[in-house]
């Protein structure tokens, strides 16, 4: 692609959006910028490319941009049914996603990770094994940075480690992995992808480029995921916490790869077996590429889990706050909550994301959650399924703070407040980080709250004991 004799249109103008114009503008091309959404966070990424080189097209002058640009740079949050891109496709114009321009300019080896849970945690857990083994790795794509934007970092000798989600497969066509990661396939995203065929389908693109000098790492535990082995020439690796398969697995308390013990089980800071099956995708990947026992020991050794994923932020009176956000559909959440010890409330809720709720209920039913408050826009569609499911201890209170408060005053001495909705953050969010950061800082309003009143109480205890 030569990129000074191109006119590209950046439509979405998010992380993936911004790396994508910075990328292609440093490189002499002319660049055009769309976004439906007019805020804050939109106008700072105009200005910002625009003191790069870019334009903004208004949408009345979306037809006439349409003529003139030769590719359309899709933002993930964007679907390729989107009027936009269907008038790319209708002029035979060609449409690719900001990860598509990294993989074309990528010259290092590559391990990509891809499944409906647990994509972030496995590549943290790679990018940490490799820094251990004294490899130069970036985490990239879906988490960390774009990877235009990790391409400055990346050389013959480094690794690059990246998330890539369904959004992303819906517009990459040329990356090559050397190691190719499946970790499960759940219902997701269904709102997008209309059926869960078409899902599978994406997921299982990672694994269309790959070779026979390539591996695949694919779980054995997961049905769907099985059968991919079907659809590559790579060779296929498996792992396993419940069947001895060649690949990893987990054998008298030790994660071992092809008969070999690597690691104790026990020894991993991070509860829970979908933490376990993460913890063996990545021994499994580091073997591949040639990582030693101890470095892979020592890292995940040190290994605490990623941000708002299960991660225990403070205490309130006794009770324990949980961010959760990243579980954004219902199988993450039922695994959360199979994970977590003690009794919790579960806050539940958000922007709908086209699934069935019941199953989530039915597993609230065999589980230590006492109490769930659905919050919320989605919120009537969660309630109706707990009713269908039997699950009657519930709250309906669809304001996220107010949520909060009530998961809060709901939870008794000991207890967890989870934030593990099952749901996407957009109803009133920007992300599933922004989500996490707004629980957190309510927590810490709760807590001067209760400060206050108690100042306030001793204040007022120590007025009546002069006026004795």
């Amino acid at each position: 692609m030569l990129f000074s004799t191109q006119t590209f249109l950046v439509a979405g103008l998010s992380r993936s959006g911004i790396a994508a114009g910075e990328y292609l503008s440093s490189r002499g091309a002319k660049v055009y910028l769309y976004d439906d959404v007019d805020d804050e966070n939109v106008r700072a990424a105009i200005s910002r490319l625009e003191g790069a080189g870019c334009r903004q097209i208004p949408k009345d002058e979306l037809p006439s941009c349409i003529e003139k640009c030769d590719v359309l740079v899709l933002s993930p949050g964007i679907p390729v049914d989107h009027s936009l891109p269907v008038a790319f496709k209708r002029a035979g114009k060609r449409i690719i996603g900001e990860a598509e321009l990294g993989a074309l300019a990528l010259r290092s080896p590559c391990v990509a990770v891809t499944g409906t849970n647990g994509k972030t945690t496995t590549v943290t857990m790679l990018e940490s094994i490799f820094r251990t083994a004294g490899i130069n790795a970036v985490a990239c794509g879906n988490v960390g940075k774009p990877l235009t934007s990790a391409l400055a970092e990346l050389n013959e000798n480094s690794v690059a480690v990246v998330e890539i989600s369904s959004f992303q497969l819906e517009t990459l066509y040329s990356l090559k992995p050397h190691v190719s990661v499946v970790l499960n396939v759940t219902e997701d995203h269904l709102n997008r992808h209309y059926n869960m065929e078409n899902y599978v389908y994406l997921k299982s693109r990672i694994l269309k480029n790959s070779a026979e000098s390539e591996y695949a790492v694919l779980n054995y535990d997961d049905p769907i995921v099985r059968t991919f082995a079907e659809k590559t020439k790579a060779r296929v690796v498996w792992f396993s916490l419940h069947e001895q398969v060649d690949g990893g697995t987990l054998q008298e308390g030790s994660f071992c790869f092809r008969g070999e013990p690597v690691f104790r089980a026990d020894e991993l800071p991070v509860d829970g077996d979908h933490n376990r099956a993460n913890a063996l995708a990545a021994i499994v990947a580091a073997k591949l590429m040639g990582v030693g026992n101890a470095s892979i020991t020592a890292a995940l050794k040190t290994f605490r889990g990623v941000k708002h994923r299960l991660e225990k932020i403070g205490t309130l009176n006794g009770v324990t706050f949980i961010d959760d956000s990243k579980a954004t559909n219902v199988d993450s959440a039922i695994k959360a909550v199979e994970s977590v010890k003690g009794e919790s409330v579960l806050l539940v809720g958000g922007k709908d994301k086209g699934y069935s709720y019941e199953p989530l209920f039915e597993a609230l039913k065999r589980s230590s959650v006492v109490h769930a408050v659905i919050y919320g826009e989605n919120a009537f569609r969660v309630l109706n399924a707990a009713i269908k499911s039997g699950y009657t201890s519930v709250t309906l209170c669809r304001p996220f703070d107010l949520a909060v408060r009530v998961a809060y005053l709901s939870a008794k001495e000991g207890q967890n407040v989870l934030l593990s909705p099952a749901s996407a953050s957009f109803d009133a969010f920007s992300s599933y980080e922004e989500r996490g950061n707004r629980f957190a800082e309510l927590l810490e309003l709760l807590r001067r709250e209760k400060e206050g009143a108690t100042l306030s109480a001793v204040r007022t205890e120590g007025r009546g004991e002069e006026g004795e």
